[in-house]
């Protein structure tokens, strides 16, 4: 119900009180003065002043006590005696059965970003994986009755989907793998966590690193795939400068070559031609 309606069953029960007080003769002289009642020399404490005093004491504490201020974003899943009553969303002051048992879940748009989670690429190399997820609770009764901790849910959905997507270390991989292990790790996600009222928008990998007992191993191996790359690009430039220069020679007419010739100007230029790309890359 609307705030006012709890202050003013709140308000009621404290008139009553003071008026029953008024009606037993236990008002202090001071407050009968304050309040301007009449005088008045009492009926006593008997049954029905403590009934009268009990039905007004209820009333109040039932008015003040169901008091609840709603704020943007969040809402109260309401139960009593276990049983399911209803979600509200609404904001401001409000009125609220002070008999129900009230559970706050936070609806808004949330940033979840994770702690490192074991994961694996394509070629089954273990890998630790930060994922940052985007997602929000639509259904609140699900979220907080279906599950016990909706949250320790969501991360155990992000674990067992980074357990089936392959996710590839950032230039390790092909160009807009991340992507699609994006895309992959946000339908496995949004799947399992549908049934639980959790909608999540993205799941995406923000740091992938390899795991500690294989990184040193990986490192070295990357460092020896570059170290190929640069020897067979070098070899490759220095077999086109040789032969750019051997026929750059014999068909200006600058030399006559025979066979023995040439291979030893080829041999001597493919040694020079080495060696000074071997002091250049230092």
């Amino acid at each position: 119900l609307p705030g006012s309606a709890g202050v003013l069953a709140g308000t009621c029960g404290l008139a009553g009180c003071l008026a029953t007080s008024w009606w037993a003769g236990v008002l202090p002289p001071l407050a009968t003065e304050a309040l301007r009642l009449p005088f008045y020399a009492g009926a006593g404490l008997g049954p029905a002043q403590w009934a009268a005093y009990a039905g007004a004491g209820a009333l109040g504490l039932f008015g003040f006590g169901g008091l609840a201020r709603g704020r943007t974003g969040r809402a109260w899943v309401l139960g009593l005696f276990g049983r399911y009553r209803g979600t509200v969303r609404r904001t401001g002051l409000m009125w609220v059965n002070p008999l129900l048992l009230r559970r706050r879940v936070d609806v808004r748009l949330r940033h979840w970003r994770g702690e490192p989670m074991p994961g694996a690429d394509a070629n089954g190399v273990a890998l630790r994986v930060v994922t940052l997820v985007v997602w929000r609770v639509r259904d609140t009764a699900r979220a907080t009755l279906g599950v016990e901790d909706h949250e320790t849910y969501l991360r155990e959905c992000v674990e067992a989907a980074l357990a089936r997507v392959p996710v590839e270390v950032p230039g390790g991989g092909a160009k807009g793998s991340a992507d699609l292990a994006a895309d992959a790790l946000t339908r496995l996600v949004a799947a399992d966590s549908a049934p639980v009222g959790i909608e999540v928008f993205s799941v995406r990998p923000v740091r992938v690193e390899y795991a500690p007992e294989v990184a040193a191993a990986m490192t070295r191996r990357r460092i020896a795939t570059l170290d190929a790359q640069q020897r067979a690009t070098m070899l490759t430039s220095v077999v086109d400068s040789v032969e750019d220069t051997v026929t750059r020679l014999t068909m200006r007419g600058l030399v006559e070559l025979d066979d023995y010739e040439r291979k030893a100007l080829v041999k001597d230029l493919t040694v020079a031609f080495c060696s000074g790309r071997g002091e250049a890359a230092p």
